[in-house]
């Protein structure tokens, strides 16, 4: 009977012991699994939070590349509008320079007429626009031939005056347009244009408006010797 409570108390004993012994090895297992866990969870955690800081400087750098980028087009195109905008106000400063461009403004208006005893010729033109000119008109016409360059003023027999191409009878209206006191004052100083018109008997005749329109040349202006000289 001894010996059977000897026995049962040398079995619990070592149960005990046995038991103690899995629960130390368990619980060093989970503390060695969860440290593990949050060793691993802590090293992705890094990982990934340095990937996302990777990605958002690259994203970044990106991101100011392209507004680099839009500036400088942006910067371009204003640059592209402004030269346009140059560029039309040349071409129309131009076209007007050449006369093809139809014009309005103040100024003066001239009628030269046959006499009974004295006609209009070409130097009766050619005096009064170069008078025109010397006073500043910027835009002349005659009978609607608009006065440029190549216009060429000459007589036709003793009826006509040849303006651009175009045979003219009397009366001759000349327009100019600029300041309507100067263009005045050039051709009615004394001893000056219209002076001299009446002593050679011929019929000239001024009006000073507000408004003139003067027609765009018609023609075209070609240049068959002349080339730039670069």
């Amino acid at each position: 009977m001894k010996g059977k409570y000897t026995m049962i108390i040398s079995i619990g004993f070592a149960t005990l012991i046995l038991t103690a012994v899995m629960l130390t090895q368990f619980k060093t297992v989970e503390q060695t699994d969860i440290t593990a866990i949050e060793t691993m969870r802590e090293t992705e955690l890094r990982t990934e939070l340095t990937d996302w800081k990777n990605k958002y400087e690259e994203i970044e750098e990106k991101l100011d590349e392209t507004e680099g980028k839009i500036a400088e087009y942006q910067s371009e195109i204003s640059n592209s509008q402004e030269n346009s905008t140059i560029l039309d106000k040349e071409l129309d400063e131009t076209d007007m320079y050449l006369g093809y461009t139809k014009l309005q403004g103040e100024g003066i208006e001239v009628t030269l007429t046959d006499s009974e005893f004295k006609t209009i010729d070409r130097w009766d033109l050619l005096q009064l626009v170069n008078e025109l000119k010397l006073a500043g008109a910027e835009a002349i016409s005659i009978n609607n031939e608009r006065v440029v360059s190549t216009t060429e003023i000459a007589n036709v027999g003793s009826q006509f005056i040849l303006i651009n191409g175009n045979r003219i009878p009397s009366p001759f209206v000349v327009r100019a347009i600029g300041d309507k006191k100067y263009l005045e004052s050039a051709i009615t100083i004394k001893g000056g244009y219209i002076d001299e018109m009446k002593v050679n008997e011929k019929i000239v005749n001024y009006v000073v408006k507000d408004s003139i329109e003067i027609p765009a040349y018609s023609g075209k202006i070609n240049f068959e010797y002349a080339e730039v000289n670069k």
